[in-house]
C-alpha cells in the first residue's frame, strides 16, 4: 500500500463509470480538493496536555536547571557584588523578565494541546457525520485510529496524529503543531535573548575583574569565579546558535506556511498557501499587537473546545482508506 504522501485524497468517478461499473481514478495532485482540517475537530483545548515520555520529562528539566544556572550565576556571581547599583537593577530586571517569559513559554508549548486529532474517531457513524461529497476519499491512521484531516501526521512520541505538526521537539517534551508553535517560537526567542544577554554581561564582568581586585568583583573565590562565568559562556554562547537557527527556522515555516515535516516528506504545493503576514496573523492568534510577545494571551483565532463538535461512538472501521460510496 502506498504511504498518505502519495496517495489522492479524493476520487472522481465520471458517470460513464459509474454506469458502466468501473473503478474511479485518482485525481491530479493540483485537482484534489482535500478534507479541510477543520472539518476533523480536534481535542478539547482545555483538557490537561501533558506526554509521559521518560527522555522528554527529562530534557524539560534540563531546560528548567540550565535556566536556573544561567539566573544563579548572573545575580549571585554577576549583580548583587557590583557596585554599580543602576547596573545591577537594570541587568536583573531585564534577564528577570526575560528568563521568566521563557519558561512560561517552555511550560505553555509543553502542556499546550499541539493540534491532537481525536483518538479512536475512525467510526462509521462520525464519517457519516461530517457530511462529505460522494466520491471522496478519507484515510484512517492505523496507529491511533483516527480519521486523518488534511496536513496532519502521527507522532510516535505522542502516540496521536498533529494536525500540522512540525516535529516533536524533546526540549519541550510535546509536539509543535498547530495550537503550540506560537509559545515554541517564543521560547526559543526569549532563550536567544537571556542567552545574548548573558554572554554580554560576562564579557563586562571579565573586563571589570582584570581592571580590579578579582576578590572584590565577586563573593566567590576567583577560581570558583571563573569557572562559573566559563561554564555560564559555554552555555550562553551554544543555546545561542541552537535556539536562533530554531527560532529562524519556525519563522520560516511559518511564512512559507510549510512545516517541517512536509518539507522533510516533499509535500510542498499540495495546499492552496496563505501569505506570509497571514500565515503570522493564523500562528500567533491576530493582528499584530504586543500580544504576540506574550505566553499568556491565547489564540484568539482558535476555535473554543464550546465548537467542538462530539464525536459520535462506534466500532472501529477496519478499512484504512474509505471512500464515500456515490449516490
Amino acid at each position: 500500500m502506498k504511504s498518505p504522501v502519495h496517495r489522492c485524497r479524493d476520487v472522481e468517478h465520471s458517470r460513464g463509470q459509474a454506469g458502466t461499473g468501473t473503478g474511479g481514478t485518482c485525481l491530479q495532485t493540483e485537482q484534489r480538493i482535500p478534507i479541510s482540517k477543520d472539518v476533523i475537530t480536534s481535542s478539547s483545548a482545555s483538557a490537561m496536555w501533558f506526554i509521559r515520555d521518560a527522555c522528554g520529562i527529562v530534557c524539560a528539566v534540563i531546560t528548567w536547571l540550565l535556566v536556573l544556572y544561567a539566573e544563579f550565576v548572573v545575580l549571585f556571581v554577576m549583580l548583587l557584588p557590583s557596585k554599580n547599583l543602576t547596573y545591577s537593577i537594570v541587568n536583573g530586571t531585564l534577564f528577570n523578565t526575560l528568563a521568566f517569559l521563557a519558561l512560561a513559554s517552555h511550560l505553555r508549548a509543553m502542556c499546550t494541546d499541539p493540534g491532537a486529532v481525536p483518538k479512536g474517531n475512525a467510526t462509521k457513524e462520525y464519517i457519516e457525520s461530517l457530511q462529505l461529497k460522494p466520491g471522496q476519499v478519507v484515510y484512517k491512521c492505523p496507529k491511533c485510529c483516527s480519521i486523518k484531516p488534511d496536513r496532519a501526521h502521527h507522532c510516535s512520541v505522542c502516540k496521536r496524529c498533529i494536525r500540522k505538526m512540525d516535529h516533536h521537539c524533546p526540549w519541550v517534551n510535546n509536539c509543535v503543531g498547530e495550537n503550540n508553535q506560537k509559545y515554541f517560537v517564543l521560547f526559543t526567542m526569549y532563550i536567544a535573548l537571556i542567552s545574548l544577554h548573558s554572554l554580554l554581561m560576562v564579557v563586562f564582568h571579565f573586563l571589570y575583574c582584570f581592571e580590579d581586585d578579582w576578590t572584590k568583583c565577586s563573593s566567590f573565590s576567583p577560581p570558583a569565579t571563573v569557572i562559573l562565568l566559563i561554564l555560564l559562556c559555554f552555555e550562553g554562547l551554544l543555546f545561542l546558535i541552537f535556539t536562533s537557527v530554531m527560532f529562524g527556522t519556525q519563522v520560516h515555516s511559518i511564512c512559507t506556511d510549510e512545516t517541517g515535516i512536509e518539507r522533510l516528506k516533499g509535500e510542498t504545493g499540495k495546499w492552496g498557501k496563505v501569505p506570509c503576514w497571514e500565515a503570522m496573523q493564523m500562528a500567533f492568534g491576530g493582528p499584530f499587537s504586543l500580544s504576540w510577545c506574550s505566553p499568556f494571551s491565547g489564540l484568539s483565532c482558535k476555535k473554543s473546545s464550546a465548537d467542538h463538535i462530539a464525536i459520535p461512538q462506534g466500532e472501529i472501521i477496519e478499512e484504512d482508506v474509505i471512500e464515500i460510496p456515490l449516490n
